[in-house]
């Protein structure tokens, strides 16, 4: 199940508006076949798996991040059916599917049929690899990633505003991985104005992975930009990445709209630099205890990356 939840992962954000799901087919303690959910959504992952076993599927067990659906449409019949037709014996499951054509129907549907069913194998993994559809199920709006590049004592860039470059290529190439998970990147006008970036993917194969470029701005914003008033009025995209700077970043934490933070830590002290944040609404100490988790951490190159995620029970 957890390489079913890594393969997911391959398709996100491609997939959107469907769920990024990952499926493994398994015969006679042998993978056959795999897939995970194409661009735009279809084929699904089952049915990309099912193509590629053929017969092999008779007897087998079929791995998934996702409940199956039970909901034929214009697209492709409903992968529940799919998989009984094939004569999958065996479906092992990772999260129930919170969408009410399906929530429970697809598990009913291949019980019925004899297919022996297993769910909630590692489901916190299959819904943290699906985390923007989840949180837009769950809780209609985007999810969010903040990153920042800063030193170790906290700055973004130097008193005069260069910024070029904090971190080191590794965590710059990480970085811009992160970009294409994600179907939006955001900055401030701040940013938009000292550094003109581009923000798109400059990594070999996923140049077209490009996110769409959002600014934060009460006006307008240039060719090829769309402007958002405030974190609340991002509602158009599944995912969120922000970027920069210091306004953009608090604005978010304000809000608590952040969902996810990538912190890239250098080696290096700049002293009277600008700071990464300014004011996100604190007024005591304790309120800003238990909010995040370290759910990551490794170096890249010579730089730190951890990974925290919201602790949403605060």
């Amino acid at each position: 199940m957890a390489a079913a939840v890594a393969l997911s992962r391959r398709g996100c954000p491609a997939s959107a508006p469907n769920p990024n799901v990952g499926c493994l087919i398994v015969s006679e303690g042998r993978i056959v076949a795999r897939g995970w959910t194409q661009p735009g959504g279809r084929p699904h992952a089952e049915a990309v798996a099912l193509a590629a076993a053929g017969d092999t599927a008779r007897g087998a067990t079929a791995y998934v991040s996702l409940e199956p659906c039970a909901h034929a449409s214009a697209r492709g019949p409903a992968c529940s059916d799919s998989l009984i037709a094939a004569g999958i014996a065996r479906v092992v499951i990772a999260a129930q599917d919170p969408d009410p054509r399906t929530d429970g129907e697809g598990i009913a549907r291949l019980q019925a049929a004899g297919v022996e069913v297993l769910f909630n194998v590692l489901p916190a993994a299959a819904r943290a690899a699906m985390a923007p559809w989840w949180t837009r199920q769950a809780e209609g709006r985007p999810f969010v990633t903040l990153k920042l590049a800063t030193s170790l004592d906290g700055c973004i860039a130097m008193a005069n505003g260069a910024s070029r470059w904090i971190t080191g290529a590794p965590a710059r190439a990480h970085g811009h991985l992160e970009r294409a998970r994600h179907q939006a990147i955001l900055v401030g006008r701040g940013t938009l104005e000292a550094d003109a970036p581009r923000l798109d993917v400059r990594l070999p194969g996923l140049e077209d992975r490009s996110p769409k470029k959002l600014l934060l701005t009460s006006g307008t914003a240039p060719d090829g930009w769309m402007a958002v008033a405030s974190p609340e009025a991002v509602d158009d995209v599944d995912s969120v990445l922000v970027e920069g700077g210091a306004g953009a970043a608090s604005a978010f934490l304000s809000a608590d709209r952040v969902d996810r933070l990538l912190l890239y830590r250098a080696p290096i002290l700049i002293g009277s630099g600008r700071p990464a944040l300014g004011d996100i609404g604190l007024t005591d100490l304790a309120e800003a205890h238990g909010r995040w988790r370290l759910a990551d951490s490794r170096l890249l190159g010579s730089d730190r990356l951890d990974v925290y995620e919201r602790n949403r029970t605060i």
